[in-house]
């Protein structure tokens, strides 16, 4: 297990792929310190690093670009997936890498409110919450751009996907604004949901008895709940990007609060995401 993160980290290292990662964060973040905090001397430090997740949309992709997409590329994957290591561990340890080199960069702008410290007081408990927060938030970035690499052998397309993918999630609370809210988009909505697990059912499975049964059951669910109550569908569209939001999630932890809600529903995140990468993996193996 141990082999695969040094193999990854070796590679960001030997290549300039991680110098580059954390060269940028480090001057964007250095940046927006001095001039959010030490200039103004300003002690709020959260309010930097809720400024600076828009990073993370540059950044990530160039991470995440290559973790599966160019084991693809080389005919490496093969090797992978029938080394003793089952896939699940593969994917963690290629995860693990990515998040290490995050880690690492973060770890080197603790030196920012040391600094600040130095000119006043200042809340160590809510910089600790708000790194906790910052770093979920990469972690959960870091998922979706592993999980878009396993599909392409291409680099360049699993890096734009990506980017694109950050972004909708990044204006995700905007979209509530142009979103319908009633009805009748909410039954359209959980009917996009039902026709969408029913694909990735029959494309896994290739079974169209355990599928015809999910869609009969899916469809018979809805029309039962709308004849029972319709308006448990009204609003559903935005009540569920307002919990999907991860930016949203994020506003807590700026505000110092270190609750238990936002750090289950990140992990999940990521272990969903993660889980995702491994079925595809896995179809891959014994197709």
């Amino acid at each position: 297990m141990i082999a695969i993160i040094k193999k990854e980290l070796r590679t960001y290292f030997l290549t300039p792929v991680g110098y580059i990662f954390m060269g940028f964060f480090l001057l964007i973040s250095g940046f927006f310190f001095a001039a959010e905090n030490l200039f103004p001397a300003n002690p709020n430090y959260n309010g930097m690093l809720g400024t600076i997740t828009f990073v993370f949309m540059i950044l990530v992709p160039i991470l995440t670009m290559r973790l599966l997409a160019d084991e693809t590329r080389q005919k490496t994957d093969q090797l992978l997936l029938t080394s003793p290591l089952n896939v699940t561990e593969i994917v963690l340890d290629k995860y693990l890498a990515a998040v290490t080199v995050l880690l690492l960069t973060v770890i080197i702008t603790f030196i920012y409110p040391m600094i600040l410290s130095f000119f006043g007081t200042i809340s160590l408990s809510e910089i600790i919450g708000g790194y906790i927060g910052f770093l979920l938030l990469g972690s959960s970035f870091i998922a979706i751009g592993l999980f878009v690499s396993s599909f392409t052998e291409n680099q360049l397309i699993a890096a734009v996907v990506t980017f694109s993918a950050l972004l909708f999630f990044w204006v995700m609370d905007s979209l509530q604004q142009l979103l319908p809210g009633g009805v009748t988009s909410g039954i359209v909505f959980v009917s996009l949901l039902l026709i969408l697990l029913i694909l990735l059912i029959q494309r896994n499975l290739k079974n169209i008895f355990i599928t015809t049964s999910i869609a009969v059951v899916g469809l018979v669910s809805i029309t039962a709940g709308y004849l029972m109550n319709k308006f448990i569908y009204d609003g559903l569209v935005l009540k569920a990007i307002d919990w999907l939001s991860l930016i949203k999630r994020f506003e807590p932890f700026i505000r110092g609060n270190l609750s238990l809600s936002p750090v289950v529903f990140y992990l999940s995140f990521i272990t969903v995401f993660i889980f995702l990468t491994v079925q595809i993996l896995e179809k891959r193996r014994w197709d």
